[in-house]
């Protein structure tokens, strides 16, 4: 008999506790849009607490802004499940694993804010382009690329949040102490920030709101060529629908269903939004070709 050791398949933990937005792939669509209409206000409340708690701390500017950042990315959730529910029903099977996966993954949820509140896209093939360099896992920065940098949104995240030792491009170690940047405007709301406010205004978090969103939607895929003009248009029918069917709030004003229609950024069901690793091999390339260049 042989002493060669057999492979022993581990025990599978229970599937059970925080982290599970994948089983919102099992379910059929109407029950996928009454949970996901049940979790929009939960979201958008403690959305709301970190931004009520960031304003409240005037005074302890790092701080603020980890709060901040933690309401946008908290907001940035139901634009992801929005989309989920804007997603064509042929074409959801296969992108609702990846969406999931953005409802967890920080750089995804700042991609959503970061594309809500400062692009304005042509189209859909525009939007992929302006997001790529966000999802870059390492850059070239100076006049001619002579430092290696980290993403830029994770970076300015973590480095909020903790005290750290980070390295540069010159291989020392040196301590990063958790960073500090005046506020100059501090009475700015993102407009992400107010796109799930003025959501919440018009009703559109309620099962039949969903259900009409899903249904107009549903005729148009924004796959590339799809721009802000059919977005726009979708958005007016929705409400002209939903207002048919009495389900805008009498609170809701002219304001809300502007800014909805300006704001809510196309469709990003369609996008990738992982990051891209980049090789120190092809980081030191690309250095020397910009020297050259430069030369």
């Amino acid at each position: 008999m042989s002493n060669t050791p057999q492979h022993i398949a581990k025990p599978k933990s229970p599937d059970i506790g925080l982290r599970q937005a994948k089983r919102l792939c099992q379910m059929p669509h109407e029950k996928r849009l009454a949970f996901i209409a049940e979790g929009l206000p939960i979201i958008l409340q403690s959305a709301r607490g970190f931004w009520s708690a960031a304003k409240a701390l005037e005074n302890q500017p790092r701080e603020a802004a980890v709060l901040e950042g933690f309401a946008l990315e908290e907001a940035a959730k139901i634009l992801i499940l929005m989309d989920m529910v804007r997603c064509p029903r042929r074409q959801l099977p296969a992108r609702i694993g990846p969406m999931t996966g953005w409802f967890y993954d920080h750089l995804a949820r700042i991609i959503y804010t970061e594309a809500t509140d400062r692009i304005r896209a042509t189209d859909v093939a525009y939007l992929r382009g302006a997001i790529e360099h966000m999802r870059k896992a390492h850059y070239l920065e100076g006049s001619m690329g002579e430092y290696i940098v980290p993403n830029w949104e994770l970076y300015i995240r973590e480095s909020r949040l903790y005290a750290d030792i980070e390295a540069y491009g010159d291989g020392d170690p040196g301590w990063s102490a958790p960073h500090v940047h005046d506020r100059f405007f501090k009475d700015f709301v993102p407009t992400t920030i107010k796109l799930v406010e003025a959501m919440a205004s018009l009703g559109l978090f309620s099962v039949d709101a969903l259900t009409t969103v899903s249904e107009v939607w549903d005729r148009l895929a924004f796959a590339t060529t799809q721009d802000h003009r059919d977005a726009t248009r979708l958005v007016w029918e929705t409400l002209e629908q939903m207002q048919a069917a009495k389900l805008i709030p009498e609170k809701a004003s002219q304001d809300d269903a502007n800014l909805l229609a300006w704001h809510w950024q196309l469709p990003m069901y369609a996008l990738d939004l992982s990051r891209i690793p980049i090789s120190l091999e092809e980081l030191k390339a690309e250095q020397e070709r910009l020297l050259w260049a430069e030369a």
